[in-house]
């Protein structure tokens, strides 16, 4: 079959790699009919997460038709389709029991590996380092899914799969980064970041209610698309003082609550930001948390700092006395996303939302090497990636 495959920073390719077969008797492999870049696989593209390997397959947002399963398995049927949530999760572990998914303590066989680093491990993930469990990804023809009497979800023929797509990350991303706010009517919340997991959580907060939201990035398509939703103010942070502008635009207060959806490989213009990207230049950092410190410095007292940007390692110079001193509650980790599937599926069906909003290019999966870069460096006003495996 055809998969993404990478090779090293700056390296992935389109090869000819062996099928998946059925390893376990709770498994499933599905056809994959559509899948996509996430803003994520770009930390794996540019270097920044370690553990990665020669032939991993990439991708973890991905959907298709169940084509075989395991003995076991007697959730799913050959000719199934599904989306398939990014994380992967057992079921029945203290965690899973407790809807806390991404936590779940048996999917990943590599826990080891997390566990000298974060001191726990997580759930393991599609196509993310084997740290992350080692699992070939769904940028492919076709894919494995273990667990998947658990993770996968049935989604009806009248929803096109570009409507259900994003189930399997960025929308209950999005999602989840808005709920964490808590918000209240009358809330005014910003939002660091309009790439697609930004423009999820842009739209989530105001079907929850936010009374505006203020998008902040320096790409004038990622603020045009934020524009479109409704009730929102955008910020270029190369144009403007994020910090006074924000202080403008809620009478001196702050927002109620911050989503940073950023991470690890911020830009700015400011001081600091450069000093973040000498010392990660220099191997002397792991991460670059410009959007995170101005999150925090932002944010008004008794606020909330929601962050479903990814980071990997230790952050230098946050301003944790400011975050003590405003009284900040901070929400983060990777996604739930099965406890957010039929809710959001639903959202979706009532016609709330159609999260193929973000997408700007559809392109075969034979291109999806050159797509990366072209998402990577903002070419062509590209913002969300889709990719056709057949």
């Amino acid at each position: 079959m055809k998969a993404l495959v990478w090779h090293g920073t700056n390296d992935v390719r389109v090869e000819q790699v062996p099928d998946p077969r059925i390893l376990n008797p709770r498994d499933a492999i599905v056809k994959v009919t559509t899948t996509a870049i996430c803003g994520s696989d770009l930390h794996l593209l540019d270097g920044f997460i370690p553990t990665m390997k020669a032939g991993d397959i990439l991708g973890h947002e991905f959907m298709g038709e169940v084509v075989e399963v395991g003995t076991g398995n007697h959730k799913l049927k050959i000719g199934d389709r599904v989306v398939v949530p990014f994380t992967i999760a057992c079921g029945g572990c203290f965690f899973c029991e407790r809807q806390l998914w991404s936590a779940c303590d048996n999917s990943n066989p590599n826990a080891r590996m997390v566990e000298e680093l974060y001191g726990y491990a997580g759930s393991g993930l599609f196509g993310y380092s084997h740290m992350m469990g080692g699992y070939a990804g769904g940028q492919a023809q076709y894919v494995r899914v273990p667990y998947a009497d658990v993770g996968p979800m049935k989604v009806p023929d009248h929803l096109g799969d570009e409507q259900v797509l994003f189930l399997t990350d960025i929308f209950p991303t999005g999602y989840m980064a808005a709920e964490n706010c808590n918000i209240q009517p009358g809330d005014i919340v910003a939002v660091w970041g309009c790439g697609p997991v930004g423009q999820m959580a842009i739209a989530s907060a105001l079907m929850l209610g936010a009374e505006q939201v203020i998008a902040i990035d320096c790409v004038p398509a990622r603020l045009r698309m934020a524009a479109r939703l409704g009730r929102v103010e955008t910020i270029d942070f190369e144009e403007e003082d994020v910090f006074d502008r924000l202080k403008q635009l809620t009478a001196g207060r702050g927002p109620d609550a911050c989503i940073e959806a950023v991470g690890l490989e911020a830009h700015g213009s400011t001081l600091d930001a450069y000093y973040d990207r000498a010392k990660t230049a220099a191997y002397l950092a792991t991460d670059r948390p410009t959007a995170l410190r101005q999150a925090i410095h932002a944010c008004r007292k008794g606020g909330t700092v929601s962050i479903p940007g990814v980071y990997g390692g230790f952050l230098d110079k946050m301003p944790f006395g400011a975050a003590f001193g405003k009284g900040l509650t901070f929400k983060m980790g990777q996604t739930h996303v099965m406890k957010y599937l039929r809710p959001l599926l639903d959202r979706i069906d009532r016609g709330e939302i159609d999260p193929s909003f973000v997408i700007t290019h559809r392109l075969p999966i034979d291109q999806a090497a050159e797509a990366y870069k072209t998402f990577r460096d903002n070419k062509d006003e590209c913002i969300k990636v889709v990719l056709k495996p057949h």
